[in-house]
């Protein structure tokens, strides 16, 4: 029963979150930072940004691959499920609503204007939370130097998302190496 218990909490807390946040994945990070960092205590701060760029760079939606994540770091595969389960139902079920009366009020001009006045509230959010990522993330002069040839390179010369990310954390892995390497074990540790 106990397991179950968490189940739901995964799944109410999932629910609140992707049905009170508006705007997409990247304008959800300082609701899921709220809730599963300060409030459940589930992931530290560097956990969920690991989490999130980790859904970042994998196909699908960020704030469901995110949910996925954490869902499972709390509760494995059924945890996945049930985070998943409640971050993606209500959208769903306020996306099938709205498809009902689209048709009807896309041509209302109140409606033009809500949704100019809508896309303009997500970009500032979507600025928000991108200025906040940058402030956690990049935290040294190689963080610096990384962010700064990829967003040239994203920028400037069109390279698809999926090589600037290899490029990038195989940057990251060779100066983890180079910084820290493997420790060599002498010939007595083999010997006993």
């Amino acid at each position: 029963m106990n397991r179950f218990k968490m189940l739901l909490n995964l799944y109410w807390s999932f629910f609140k979150i992707g049905g009170l946040t508006f705007g997409g994945g990247l304008t959800m990070l300082p609701m899921l930072e709220h809730e599963l960092v300060q409030n459940k205590k589930w992931v530290t701060e560097e956990e969920l940004l690991d989490c999130y760029a980790i859904g970042q760079c994998t196909p699908g939606i960020i704030a469901v691959n995110t949910a996925t994540f954490v869902g499972y770091k709390k509760g494995k595969v059924l945890g996945g499920i049930f985070s998943t389960l409640g971050m993606v139902t209500p959208s769903l079920v306020i996306i099938t609503v709205a498809a009902m009366f689209l048709q009807l009020i896309m041509g209302n001009e109140i409606f033009q204007h809500a949704m100019m006045g809508i896309r303009s509230v997500v970009c500032a959010l979507m600025v928000n939370t991108v200025l906040n990522l940058i402030k956690k993330s990049i935290v040294s002069y190689l963080s610096c130097a990384i962010f700064a040839l990829v967003l040239a390179a994203g920028l400037f010369f069109k390279i698809p998302t999926i090589f600037l990310v290899l490029a990038a954390t195989t940057v990251g892995i060779i100066i983890e190496l180079i910084n820290n390497p493997p420790q060599k074990k002498n010939k007595e540790d083999k010997n006993v």
